[in-house]
């Protein structure tokens, strides 16, 4: 009996029923859905980043890498430590013959608003570019929802008619098993008469 028990526990670890959309699933098919999901996806991203590339100009990806460099701290590093170093030689005495732009540092402030009239627009175009990317990752994340949610629905409608199936078929067995119980009681009545009438 121990062992019996022992194998009914093994049978349930194995067979964890894990519920989603109304749908039990044993772990290992949990596991099995999601990693083709996952590789499905992947498949669908690596698409997305070829079309990506090929659409993608010379112009693009130099406004891509102006706004990657623009927005890092690599670039806040650098331009802070280019603004400390441009004000010190400007400001120091002993060097004042190769001062090139003395306080108020109007050279400098010419060359931030360039930068800054420069800069701008060439981040925005790179973050229409992404958001437009999004924007088509999106209606593919959908369409691929759409289309799991349909093929679950599909397995739902099966599962029940496998369920209706089922029922039916334990119908007709019930109804099968009472006819042979029927049988066998009228067979056990009649070996009764018989045993009666050879002991009479």
């Amino acid at each position: 009996m121990n062992k019996k028990n022992m194998e009914n526990d093994d049978f349930f670890d194995e067979a964890s029923i894990i519920q989603g959309f109304d749908i039990e699933l044993s772990e290992s098919n949990a596991l099995r859905i999601d990693r083709l999901v996952d590789e499905y996806e992947k498949s669908i991203l690596n698409r997305v980043d070829e079309e990506y590339s090929e659409n993608t100009t010379i112009s693009d990806r130099l406004a891509d890498s102006i706004a990657k460099f623009g927005g890092s701290w690599t670039f806040i590093g650098c331009f802070g430590a280019l603004l400390i170093v441009w004000m010190i030689w400007n400001t120091l005495p002993f060097i004042k013959p190769l001062h090139f732009d003395e306080p108020p540092f109007i050279l400098l402030n010419l060359c931030l608003s360039f930068l800054a009239a420069f800069q701008a627009p060439i981040i925005m175009m790179s973050q229409n570019r992404q958001s437009a990317r999004d924007k088509h990752e999106s209606v593919i994340d959908f369409a691929i929802n759409y289309k799991a949610e349909q093929e679950i629905d599909d397995i739902q409608k099966h599962l029940h008619r496998m369920e209706e199936d089922d029922l039916n078929t334990l119908e007709q067995f019930n109804g099968e098993l009472l006819e042979i119980k029927k049988l066998l009681a009228s067979i056990e009545s009649r070996l009764s008469r018989l045993d009666i009438k050879k002991d009479e």
